[in-house]
């Protein structure tokens, strides 16, 4: 579907990080209708499309789990994806290349005042540091994590969103091997790009995914991971950046890294 929002791009863009525009993204009224699936009988959420993007269910988390680590996204799920396409075709449609073909980003302004889902560690909040083993999914392994409680440090709004992508063929497999966990592949929208993840942060670029996640993608599908082996530069990488880097969760602990 094609997207006619009334709304100039170039207007909400030049003022995405303030309170005015993102409450005009709130309210602006779009002709783009995303398509919803059906809920299966198992329990899978319908996933929210349009014509190159759909919400996974990964990423719902991000809404609905209120112990979600990292970036929480308060903002209609439907308009969302609809500014998202906006967007994404005002810019060319350019896709940034992540770290396997599957694997793609979009960036873009942060049109929802989100905060940013990561908190640098410095010598006056390491203190307020927690720690736990936690998990993302009941099927999944619990890992050791660490996170800031947004209650106990000040949380910044980000100036951008890092739109995580997943090919449709990628999520297919993922479903497939970890059925339980990510629900029935044949589900999935007809479209070629599944948001994963919504990454709001203060650069215009990827930052490092954490350490346990690339361990956990290459110990395969089957346990949550996307099946790529390690690369032991951006492990190096990873770790640098994690190192002084924690996760900020709403509640007590979050539920996975």
């Amino acid at each position: 579907p094609h997207i006619c929002l009334r709304m100039a791009s170039r207007q909400l863009c030049s003022a995405a990080s303030s309170g005015a525009a993102v409450q005009q993204a709130r309210t602006v009224k779009s002709c783009f209708r995303p398509r919803a699936m059906a809920t299966s009988a198992a329990g899978q959420q319908g996933l929210l499309f349009g014509s190159t993007f759909f919400l996974d269910n990964f990423a719902l988390r991000q809404w609905d789990d209120p112990l979600y680590g990292g970036t929480k996204v308060d903002f209609d799920k439907s308009q969302f994806l609809a500014k998202v396409h906006e967007l994404f075709e005002s810019s060319g449609s350019k896709l940034v290349d992540g770290y396997a073909p599957f694997c793609k980003h979009v960036f873009v302004p942060n049109f929802v005042g989100a905060k940013v889902g990561a908190l640098r560690i410095t010598e006056a909040n390491r203190h307020l540091l927690h720690s736990g083993y936690t998990k993302r999914r009941p099927e999944e392994m619990a890992v050791l994590s660490r996170w800031f409680r947004t209650s106990q440090v000040e949380v910044p709004v980000a100036t951008h969103l890092d739109l995580i992508l997943y090919s449709r063929e990628q999520i297919e497999k993922e479903c497939t091997d970890m059925a339980s966990g990510k629900g029935d592949p044949a589900r999935l929208p007809s479209v070629p790009w599944g948001i994963i993840s919504v990454k709001a942060q203060e650069e215009s670029y990827e930052t490092p995914m954490q350490p346990i996640t690339m361990l956990r993608n290459a110990l395969g599908r089957a346990e949550g991971g996307s099946g790529v082996p390690i690369d032991k530069a951006a492990y190096a990488q990873s770790v640098s950046y994690w190192d002084d880097h924690a996760t900020i969760v709403n509640g007590d602990s979050p539920n996975g890294e």
